[in-house]
């Protein structure tokens, strides 16, 4: 396993992976200190950084939820497809999947997403279009969706 860390406009982010896929990125605190790097770990770090320039609107960077229930794959999925400048509710997730008395199992899945940005669940809002939880923060969750320029509040 390799991990490496990203200082990004919200806050540090620590990348992990295997040689073939990544298999987390999570908000840690700012004296977290780098790993050990790969190819896949890098090619992460330089797509978030065009991200955060405002360059990248989508990731390439192969990514792994091995360890990861049928159901909750399945809600990433679908975060995933959420495309840039564009939100979704859990609500609406929990349509698509056929779980229609499952918003707050959505939101659940949701909160444990292991990849966060790439895995775009910051793009996934309450259903009355409130800002609800996020990994990094309420303030980071609005800073990225003001960046893709998905809420203009």
């Amino acid at each position: 396993m390799f991990q490496t860390v990203l200082d990004t406009p919200v806050g540090r982010l620590l990348i992990e992976g295997t040689q073939i896929a990544i298999t987390g990125v999570r908000f840690v605190p700012a004296d977290t200190p780098a790993g050990q790097s790969c190819r896949v770990l890098n090619q992460a770090r330089r797509e978030l950084r065009e991200y955060f320039r405002g360059k990248r609107k989508s990731f390439d960077v192969p990514v792994s939820l091995v360890g990861c229930s049928e159901f909750k794959r399945s809600v990433l999925e679908h975060v995933t497809a959420i495309d840039y400048g564009q939100t979704s509710t859990y609500a609406e997730i929990a349509r698509r999947i056929k779980k229609v008395t499952g918003p707050r199992a959505v939101g659940q899945a949701n909160a444990r997403n292991p990849i966060s940005i790439i895995i775009p669940c910051h793009r996934v809002l309450g259903t009355n279009g409130k800002l609800t939880g996020y990994g990094g923060g309420v303030r980071a969750k609005e800073w990225l969706l003001r960046h893709e320029k998905a809420i203009l509040v």
